[in-house]
């Protein structure tokens, strides 16, 4: 039995979790959260204090820790444990995560951008367990990847490899990633909300009635939000069903381009495509099936994260984990 501690670095909250691992799965025993502090400075001190605090009241645990796994937003340097200014966190410039941990718990600490720690949590034990070849594609607030290429993570020369949101997959629609028209454009939490805001300003403009996704006395576009718009496509609302099936052909197209460059046994779909296969798979898989190489289609499983919405619990034990097992 073996003991692994992740740390998860966001925007508005950090999360700590340990966990105990045997050779094929992990147990989280302990997990905390707090507010994330506009100092950089201020959120190590706590999150060293709340892990110090967590290791105490498993004293078994404390002498068992073998690393320490850290996830944040990109973007980041890995290898000198740097966090580089990620838009959700503008403070921490040329920040090092990784030497406060090192010295103050004398084991190895990691560190990876989310989509990376996700993917390798996924490989390890979620739904690409057994693979050798996986990409994992966030589908949440964002759109980006984690790329597991011949059983290993595949960060890239400066840990930038996997920014799949940024592909341009038609020349308008929606911004994402400072992009019109991107892969994260179309499939992300705010790209589901931006095509129906297009939709309803289209319908108001005209005098016609709006979905039923807005109320008219809402104060703003900025009101609709993917879940209310999900909710209404699997009430039957054929405008919300519409915006799932654009999502699903985009979400498709991007697939298809992955698939044929990467040549993966499985894709791991989070977030909204586990919440929402049935609206987006149907239209995703028709898209595919034009646009994929069939024999590179046919040996590729595509299916939601098995961690399911637990996977950001498990992301930064993940790093650590794949720290251990690299020596």
């Amino acid at each position: 039995m073996l003991t692994f501690a992740g740390l998860d670095i966001g925007g508005t909250k950090c999360a700590i979790t340990l966990g105990r691992a045997t050779d094929h799965d992990i147990d989280i025993i302990a997990k905390t959260s707090f507010p994330t502090a506009s100092s950089p400075h201020e959120t190590l001190q706590q999150l060293l204090h709340e892990l110090d605090n967590m290791l105490e009241q498993h004293p078994e645990d404390k002498q068992r820790l073998q690393a320490i796994g850290i996830s944040c937003g990109g973007p980041l340097d890995s290898t000198r444990g740097l966090i580089l200014s990620p838009p959700n966190l503008p403070n921490w410039d040329h920040i090092d995560v990784i030497t406060p941990f090192q010295q103050h718990f004398g084991v190895p600490v990691g560190l990876q951008n989310d989509a990376n720690a996700c993917a390798l949590a996924e490989w390890q034990w979620g739904a690409g367990r057994g693979t050798r070849n996986m990409i994992f594609l966030t589908f949440g607030t964002g759109m980006g990847a984690g790329l597991i290429l011949d059983g290993r993570l595949y960060a890239g020369t400066n840990d930038n490899a996997g920014e799949v949101g940024h592909m341009r997959l038609a020349e308008d629609g929606p911004v994402g990633y400072n992009k019109a028209g991107s892969f994260e454009g179309f499939c992300s939490g705010g790209g589901i909300a931006r095509l129906a805001q297009s939709l309803v300003s289209q319908r108001l403009e005209a005098g016609e009635q709006p979905p039923s996704f807005y109320s008219v006395g809402e104060s703003s576009l900025d009101a609709i939000t993917t879940k209310a718009v999900a909710e209404a496509a699997q009430a039957g609302d054929p405008d919300a069903v519409k915006i799932f099936q654009e999502v699903g052909r985009q979400l498709g197209r991007g697939l298809a381009v992955l698939i044929d460059i990467l040549n993966p046994q499985k894709v791991v779909i989070g977030s909204i495509y586990a919440r929402q296969q049935e609206l987006l798979q149907p239209c995703m898989l028709e898209e595919l099936r034009k646009e994929a190489l069939p024999g590179s289609l046919s040996v590729c499983e595509i299916v939601p994260a098995g961690l399911g919405e637990q996977v950001g619990d498990y992301a930064a034990l993940s790093v650590a984990r794949a720290l251990y097992l690299k020596g």
